[in-house]
């Protein structure tokens, strides 16, 4: 998750023997950027904690210049762009394994499931195209970077 002060992701759609073309698929200005990993044993119960979980951090700063308002608050939005890179096992040779990223039709699920539970909160939420080869501009606000993972209760 980044606190960005604006973003945006582009799709590149290619076409046999034409040079790809970008396409902006959404823009946002201050609000967050979410790069959205989604791997084995996650579930649409973890999806919806986390979505709770980032649209109360109180990550945007107040009147005083302290982090002490949430998204909605701060009148942010959310981009929420799916990657699955974020699961890249690296710890064996060097090209990366991708064994314990989601298979793309359950990820795709869930990643819509988790977007729509955002939504449920009120916040405005643009998206990437599930899958493409995007590229994504920010920038990032502070720099607040925030690492948020959850696992499965036993």
């Amino acid at each position: 998750m980044q606190r960005v002060s604006r973003a945006s992701v582009s799709v590149k759609h290619h076409t046999p023997g034409q040079t790809a073309k970008r396409v902006e698929k959404a823009r946002i200005d201050r609000g967050l950027l979410l790069l959205v990993g989604i791997g084995h044993g996650d579930t649409p119960e973890i999806a919806a904690r986390l979505a709770e979980k980032i649209c109360g951090l109180r990550v945007f700063s107040d009147a005083q210049g302290k982090m002490n308002l949430d998204i909605a608050q701060a009148s942010g939005d959310i981009l929420a762009v799916s990657q699955f890179t974020l699961f890249a096992d690296t710890s064996r040779g060097r090209r990366p394994s991708f064994i314990d990223a989601a298979k793309p039709e359950d990820a795709m699920r869930l990643y819509e499931h988790f977007v729509s539970c955002l939504r449920a909160r009120g916040v405005h939420v643009g998206t990437g195209e599930f899958g493409a080869d995007m590229d994504i501009e920010l920038c990032n606000d502070g720099p607040v970077t925030i690492l948020l993972e959850e696992k499965s209760e036993p």
